[in-house]
This record gives structure tokens, C-alpha cells and sequence, in this order.
């Protein structure tokens, strides 16, 4: 395999940042270290990084992880680690195109041939999830994920559980199974309280109940219900993982593979994950390539229960409609039937990003801003 040559980052609608690695022989390959909200900050960081990996052999990947990591004296957090996951899948897409293969066959080959998948559904009223349960459906998917509360204060009226609780019971009746995502908005008063309301309607699992910050927090609600626990897509690399692992506080882990240092560092945050019976469902509401990235790893690791993709979902900017299929070529290959994805069997990634697109979009797209949430006292509430 050739040295590096060069790494480029790429900026696109509607919130995405790809990155691609190209070696002295002209072969590349694609990676995305999308972090929504602070895009600026990982270009920065990968502009770093390309300075000092040109020259670097493309083929030691570990290496590269590795020294990212370790020469820098600091290290983790959601920027650095976001800007190694873009150049780590990178250099997987690019290594395996050399050798003809797709990346699970590099990691140690299939152990199922297709991935189970679940959708997003927004919607306010009962009536609103139904219709969006709906079309999910109709797209092929048998699982969906939803919010578990809109604004909740600290304490709040009883009424507001008994709404999401109605809210999700519409998606359960026809015939979806249901996780809900709780997005650490709620203090621990009224998690314990929506967590206890849900249980007995068995959620797929109830995702970031409290925020990860409050691991003793989420440990004690843990012992509390039977409703899976699941979390992670704000734990940054398997240091970030130990903890929840250790003290038996997660059943559903969400590593997401733009954030956690790619398919390098995933993989070995699944198989910590595997040595306590914890599953893994990553975290992917973000471009086709952390998608593709995500599938290659699914498709080889044993503890893997569930993908999240955002097929279907259509982002509207003043430049135009944008989604998942935008910038690759072969949008069938993410086509969900009965409720699964099948397998990606091309080389590398397994999908091919369709370049113009990505060069021609990227020249004139800003940053992309957070969403800002606000309670009805105008207090801030996480989204």
C-alpha cells in the first residue's frame, strides 16, 4: 500500500462533514466526522492531522489511530475524537478497495447477512406518531424511535407522563416495536416516574434517560426498572465506555462511529461490550457514509442487535432537499425489507459517494448552527 498523500474534509449539506484520504497511487477512500453543531472545530482538528499524516504508510491503520491519539498528550472529548473517525474510516474504505474486499471481510468476516434496522418518528399527539409509524411502515421498517417527552420540568404534572405514554401506545398498536429516547431532558424525579410509566408497554429501550454525565443517576434508575437502558452516543472512546460497563448500568450500548474514533475504536468498545452481555445498537442519524461505516461493523460483531438510519428523512435547506441518498450513486443499497438492510457487498465501504456532488455542494455551505430547545419558562432543555 502507498503512503498518504493527501486528506481532505468536505463540508456539505445538510449537516455532514466527509472527509477523504488519498494515497500516492491515486487510490482513496471515504470517511465522515460529522459533529453536529461544531463542524468548524473539527476542520481544525483534521487540518492538523492531515499536516501530520502525509507520508504515513495508509495501510497501518493502527499506527495512525494510535498515534493520533497518543502523540498529542490530550486527547478524547467529542472534537478530536470526531476528527480521527473520519480519517479512520477513511483509510478502512481505502484499504479495503486496495484489496477488493468489504471492510467486515477485514474484520474478521460476516456473522449475519443482513442488518436490523429502526427509523425516527416526530410527532406531538398520538394521532401524529401514528401517521409517522405509518410511513415508516411503508418504507419497510419494523422498529422506530421516537421522543419519550416533549417539555418536561423538573417536577412536573402527572399528566404530562400519561401523554407519552398515550403517545407511545398509538405507535405500539400498529404493530411497531418502539424504543423511546429521553435525550437526558428530564431530571431524575420525573425519569423514574416516565420509566415506571413505560414499562409495562415494553419499549425496545429507553434511550439516555438521564444525561451520561449522571452515571450514579442512571446506575440507581437502572435498578429500578426492567425497561432496557440504553446510551452512548456521548461517550467519546472506551475509556468514556468502562464505567457503565463495570457497574452494570446500560443494556443497549450507542457508540457512534463519527464520534468514538471510528471503526478502529468501535469495534473494541464492542467487544468490551461482548464480555458483559451488552448489546449494541450504534448511533448513526447522520450521512451515508458513517451509515455504510456503521453496517460494516454490524455485520461482523456478534453482540449487535439493532442499526438507527435516517433513510426517509429529508433535510430542507435554501439550497434543496437533501438526505442520506444524496451523495452516493447507488442509493438501493441502503433499501430497508421487512424491517432489515442487506448486507453491503461492494469493496471498502461498500458504497460509492458520488464526488462532484460532494466538491460541488461543499463550496458554498456553512456551518451547520445547533438546534436551540426551550422549555415554556425559557429555560433551556436539552434536544
Amino acid at each position: 500500500m502507498a503512503k498518504i498523500k493527501l486528506i481532505e474534509y468536505f463540508r456539505v449539506l445538510p449537516r455532514w462533514l466527509f472527509v477523504k484520504v488519498t494515497d500516492e497511487e491515486g487510490q482513496y477512500g471515504w470517511g465522515e466526522s460529522t459533529l453536529e453543531g461544531h463542524s468548524e472545530a473539527v476542520e481544525g482538528t483534521l487540518q492538523a492531522l492531515s499536516k501530520r499524516f502525509q507520508g504515513y504508510e495508509a495501510d497501518d491503520i493502527e499506527h495512525i489511530w494510535q498515534t493520533a491519539w497518543r502523540l498529542g498528550f490530550y486527547r478524547g472529548g467529542p472534537v478530536f475524537m470526531s476528527a480521527i473517525s473520519g480519517i479512520d474510516i477513511a483509510l478502512w474504505d481505502l484499504k479495503g478497495r486496495h484489496l477488493g474486499v468489504p471492510i467486515y471481510q477485514l474484520l474478521g468476516g460476516k456473522v449475519r447477512d443482513k442488518v436490523s434496522v429502526y427509523g425516527w418518528i416526530g410527532g406531538d399527539r398520538p394521532s401524529d406518531v401514528e401517521a409517522a409509524g405509518k410511513a415508516r411502515l411503508a418504507q419497510g421498517f419494523k422498529a422506530v424511535k421516537m421522543n419519550a417527552t416533549g417539555d418536561i420540568n423538573w417536577l412536573d404534572s402527572p399528566a404530562i407522563l400519561e401523554s407519552s405514554v398515550q403517545r407511545f401506545k398509538a405507535v405500539k398498536s400498529i404493530g411497531l416495536d418502539a424504543a423511546l429516547d429521553f435525550h437526558g431532558r428530564l431530571h431524575k424525579p420525573m425519569a423514574k416516574q416516565l420509566a415506571k410509566a413505560l414499562e409495562a408497554h415494553h419499549p425496545l429501550f429507553i434511550e439516555e434517560p438521564l444525561l451520561s454525565e449522571h452515571a450514579e443517576g442512571i446506575k440507581h434508575l437502572s435498578g429500578l426498572v426492567t425497561c432496557p437502558i440504553a446510551l452512548g452516543e456521548r461517550l467519546y472512546n472506551r475509556w468514556d465506555v468502562k464505567r457503565f460497563l463495570e457497574d452494570g448500568s446500560v443494556d443497549v450500548l450507542q457508540p457512534d462511529i463519527s464520534h468514538c474514533g471510528g471503526i478502529s475504536e468501535i469495534r473494541r468498545i464492542c467487544s468490551m461490550a461482548e464480555a458483559y452481555d451488552v448489546a449494541i445498537a450504534p448511533h448513526c442519524p447522520l450521512g451515508p457514509i458513517a451509515l455504510a461505516a456503521c453496517m460494516q461493523v454490524d455485520i461482523s460483531t456478534p453482540n449487535f442487535v439493532i442499526q438507527e438510519m435516517g433513510l426517509g428523512i429529508h433535510y430542507n435547506t435554501e439550497a434543496g432537499e437533501y438526505d442520506i441518498t444524496s451523495y452516493i450513486k447507488d442509493p438501493k443499497v441502503f433499501e430497508v425489507k421487512d424491517g432489515y438492510v442487506d448486507a453491503l457487498t461492494g469493496p471498502g465501504l461498500g458504497i460509492e459517494v458520488d464526488e462532484e456532488v460532494v466538491r460541488r455542494v461543499s463550496k458554498n455551505t456553512e456551518p451547520w448552527k445547533p438546534k436551540e430547545f426551550y422549555g415554556v419558562d425559557g429555560s433551556i432543555r436539552e434536544w
